[in-house]
């Protein structure tokens, strides 16, 4: 009872069981000279200890209140809010500084001969139908197979509502483009299985050229060789063609973007290069503008050896002769095959009425000053026949000299300078006589 009673008297502090806080405010107080260690703390301490530890639990109950707010908030119904998300959250972000403005507006593009135009019109294909683009893909997948929107002029593909919704708000952003942010939730398009639908979303069409930079770069990086060369073909060589018809030059951020559609060589050519050509449409002034990507940088000779032996094969129309001899002037070790290949693309020509263009004339001296100790002798006979029906005053005789001053397929050099000595030797003989 006396033991009772003194507690009663004298009540110890209470200290929230568990507070981490309240065990370091006791374990750093010293005790004070009248104290011992093992005394009571007094009261005024104990008050302290209780107020921050209220502080503390306030604390917590307003962060556990926030989450649940955040989570019962919803993206794809919140369309609104998408624009803010995009632009606060650095990792749903992806930084773009832009081209810098000293930079020409357009690529540069050498002058066009308008000369060498119309001579090459006469290989064009007069049928100007143009490219499918993904719209038109995707359109037409939709009206097979729903026959109720065969009307609409834009119908939406059957996809959840939630993704058209959030694809449509990053449509908008992507169609004012110019620096800086792009949504991640575009960059989740390469991973997903019907990625032509959400990307037909977007509406690629009213890209800007810098979105279209962005697009190519995030896509040549994710997706493989058959999916980059479908967004390549229907998205990216539309728009380039568009833009050169309009603008008579190509807008430098769409100029970036061939550059960098490059990164998949294969990608490339099946893509851009052979649906250009094959069309039978492609001006002087595209090959020029595209060429180009390809005569700066270095590409795989195994990649160079097919894309040649694939032009070669083409319906001739013109521009073709201007990259053939772009990937000769390359100057790779082309197998035996590839460079049939290109003789029998020019041997094509022999019967020709039509006059052929300069530049087909200036692929035929490339391919003889890089290849002629590669062909037979029987192929430089039919060259020389060649020559004949077509002739250039300027060309044909560089062309002829080539094919004199060379040895024939598996001769060696050694046999090529006896073959030049004895006929020398025999020159001079003769001249004595």
């Amino acid at each position: 009872m006396a033991k009772r009673k003194e507690r009663i008297q004298n009540p110890e502090p209470f200290v929230p069981d568990g507070t981490e806080y309240a065990k370091s405010k006791i374990s750093s107080k010293a005790p004070k000279k009248h104290q011992k260690e093992g005394d009571l703390i007094d009261s005024h301490i104990s008050s302290k200890i209780m107020k921050e530890a209220l502080i503390q639990l306030k604390e917590v109950e307003e962060e556990e209140d926030a989450k649940e707010q955040n989570n019962t908030k919803s993206s794809f119904n919140r369309l609104e809010e998408l624009p803010k998300v995009v632009e606060e959250n650095d990792d749903d972000i992806d930084d773009f500084a832009g081209f810098s403005e000293n930079q020409s507006q357009f690529a540069e593009v050498e002058d066009i001969n308008e000369d060498d135009e119309k001579l090459l019109e006469a290989f064009l294909s007069k049928d100007l139908g143009g490219h499918k683009t993904l719209a038109d893909i995707i359109v037409k997948r939709i009206k097979e197979n729903d026959v109720s929107v065969a009307s609409e002029n834009r119908p939406v593909p059957k996809l959840d509502n939630s993704i058209i919704d959030i694809y449509k708000g990053v449509a908008t952003l992507l169609s004012r483009y110019t620096v800086g942010k792009i949504p991640k939730a575009f960059k989740h398009i390469p991973s997903m299985q019907h990625w032509e639908e959400v990307l037909y979303v977007t509406e690629p069409e009213k890209w800007s050229p810098n979105a279209l930079y962005q697009a190519t770069r995030i896509f040549a990086s994710n997706f493989g060789a058959k999916k980059a060369e479908r967004f390549y073909k229907l998205v990216l060589l539309p728009r380039v063609r568009e833009d050169i018809r309009k603008n008579k030059k190509l807008h430098f951020a769409l100029y970036q973007t061939l550059k960098k559609a490059l990164y998949k060589p294969a990608a490339f050519f099946k893509g851009i290069l052979f649906p250009l050509c094959e069309s039978r449409t492609c001006t002087l002034r595209e090959a020029v503008i595209v060429g180009s990507i390809i005569e700066k940088f270095s590409i795989p000779p195994l990649h160079s050896s097919v894309a040649l032996l694939k032009l070669a094969g083409m319906d001739y129309c013109g521009t073709t002769s201007y990259f053939i001899k772009l990937f000769l002037e390359k100057k790779y070790a082309l197998p035996y095959r590839v460079v049939d290949a290109v003789l029998a693309h020019f041997m094509r020509f022999v019967n020709e009425t039509r006059m052929m263009p300069v530049i087909w004339h200036q692929s035929l001296l490339a391919f003889v000053q890089r290849y002629k100790n590669e062909l037979q002798k029987e192929d430089k006979d039919n060259l020389m026949s060649l020559l004949e029906k077509q002739n250039h005053k300027l060309v044909t005789p560089e062309i002829s000299r080539e094919l004199n001053n060379s040895r024939n397929r598996g001769e060696k050099e050694d046999d090529l300078i006896m073959c030049l000595v004895d006929s020398i030797l025999s020159g001079t003989n003769h001249l004595k006589i």
